[in-house]
């Protein structure tokens, strides 16, 4: 296709669809620009090509959808300008970046700038098609394919409840991940949803095929954790009755996800630089070298800069696994998103235990707000998941909480106003499960205390059985339970059964 000046932007033959988004390329190179073409085509896009973005806003109708593909070359580097035209201008539209040196420094900066994906030249045809269906999935559009026009492909992996600014970034930060190779670290207190964001750089990666494979090195004894990541040859130690493969190996062609990598011990991480580095080890016991094609992200509950510099994790390690660095806010620092979490996990809760649950009181909602949620996500939804399983009405009280959240209801207001006669009224529901009709509105716990005495009771019965069961391991009893580890913890210090690791310690 060539460049007509008097006819600019060029249209192809495809007829444009209201349902389909249009895929507008910017790009001084012909055959790069008609090989973005020809692969959004065959994939059911509207095309066209313009010389400039601003020619490119005008293609097409005003209310159709737009995916703007422009090449950081030909438009100068101005891309947060652009972007920020796009935004003013008021149509619908993601912007998407090429670029033939498109490094992961560049690629932070360009989404910082207001793109939502990058691709890199020479074009992969899989990851471009992959690129344009997430954008038509986050303009909530269709995609044509295989001439019948369906939903996109597949559900956006990163379609992770919340509205919160920097959730939003870190979101955006994984998408631009997830087209490159480099080594991504996702920093975040426990339960604030670091597996999962893994997961979903993994699913929109061009590995998404390989296997994924997670492990927390924390929950590993010392001793067990370099074979339990490298693998071992029979023989090589006590109880190694045979070859044992390794997670890495395991994770060949895929990605590997490494959990509370703070908590890796020094040889352990010398190790592990060594892996990132090479992309070679030695199974316990043995002296031949391994190859290995894997994509490492890594997590850790705690700044690793601070640990640097105490001396407890590499320096070198720290700069190689921080290339893209990613951070996941506490709840407590997105109050905002805390009634849309709820509402998520009561709707999905309810549908598990087949109740109707309809929704929360205005007192109940108050208290999720203004709990603190040390826990976080996972914390919330634990929350919700035991307001489902042991409230008696059709919507959630207070008095069905857990009782640390309860506690909350003293700091907030505690009686009806006419503001909060109005939320009553107005409190958003949820749909009615198919089973079961709604509970009695008589039996509240909020008016019954002594029914969260027996709660308590009954939880803390099924812990100190669960840790019997187990001899005392509490990794193996939150496994037991359903729960993670912190929150195994967090529960024994609530209900009498530990103290607080400061005051272990300083004992």
């Amino acid at each position: 296709m060539k460049r007509s000046p008097g006819n600019d932007p060029i249209e192809t033959p495809l007829a444009a669809s209201a349902e389909v988004p249009r895929v507008v390329v910017v790009d001084d190179d012909t055959h790069a620009a008609e090989a973005l073409l020809s692969i959004a085509r065959t994939a059911g896009y509207a095309t066209a090509r313009a010389s400039t973005p601003a020619a490119a806003s005008d293609s097409g109708p005003r209310s159709q959808a737009m995916v703007m593909v422009v090449d950081i070359e030909a438009i100068g580097g101005r891309l947060e300008q652009i972007a920020h035209q796009l935004r003013a201008g008021g149509r619908p539209h993601q912007l998407l970046v090429t670029a033939a040196d498109a490094g992961a420094r560049q690629v932070l900066r360009w989404i910082h700038e207001g793109a939502s994906d990058v691709l890199p030249k020479p074009f992969d045809a899989d990851e471009v098609r992959a690129a344009l269906d997430r954008a038509a999935m986050r303009l909530g559009c269709a995609v044509e394919d295989s001439g019948s026009a369906t939903t996109a492909r597949a559900a956006d992996p990163l379609e992770i409840v919340g509205a919160d600014p920097r959730l939003r970034d870190a979101l955006a930060l994984a998408r631009a991940a997830s087209g490159v190779a480099s080594t991504v670290l996702v920093h975040g207190e426990s339960g604030t949803g670091k597996s999962m964001l893994a997961r979903a750089i993994h699913e929109m990666s061009d590995r998404r095929d390989g296997p994924f494979v997670e492990i927390a090195c924390g929950s590993i004894p010392e001793a067990l954790l370099e074979s339990e990541l490298f693998g071992h040859v029979k023989g090589s130690f006590t109880g190694a009755i045979a070859d044992r493969k390794g997670r890495f190996l395991a994770a060949n062609g895929g990605t590997i996800f490494l959990d509370e990598i703070n908590s890796a011990p020094p040889a352990m991480q010398l190790k592990l630089l060594r892996v990132l580095q090479e992309h070679r080890f030695e199974p316990v016991g043995s002296e031949q070298s391994l190859d290995v094609d894997v994509r490492v992200i890594v997590a850790s509950n705690q700044p690793l800069e601070r640990l640097v510099e105490e001396g407890r994790f590499r320096q070198d390690l720290y700069y190689r696994v921080q290339v893209i660095a990613i951070d996941l806010p506490p709840l407590r620092e997105r109050p905002a998103d805390i009634e849309a979490l709820a509402l998520h996990f009561l709707a999905r809760k309810a549908a598990e235990a087949r109740r109707t649950c309809l929704g929360f009181t205005p007192d109940a909602m108050r208290a999720l707000r203004a709990y603190h949620w040390p826990g976080n996500v996972r914390d919330l939804e634990n929350a919700i998941e035991r307001a489902v399983v042991l409230g008696r009405d059709a919507r959630i009280g207070v008095g069905d909480l857990p009782e640390r959240v309860m506690r909350t209801r003293a700091t907030s207001a505690p009686t009806l106003s006419t503001h909060d006669a109005q939320a009553e009224r107005t409190m958003p529901r949820l749909p009615a499960t198919e089973a079961g009709a709604p509970r009695s509105a008589n039996n509240s716990t909020a008016e019954r205390p002594e029914l969260c005495e027996t709660m308590r009771a009954s939880e803390r019965r099924r812990i100190v059985e669960a840790l019997d069961e187990c001899a005392g391991n509490r990794t193996r009893a939150a496994r037991a339970l359903g729960i993670d580890r912190s929150t195994l913890y967090r529960k024994m210090i609530d209900l009498g059964l530990a103290v607080p690791r400061d005051q272990d310690r300083a004992a």
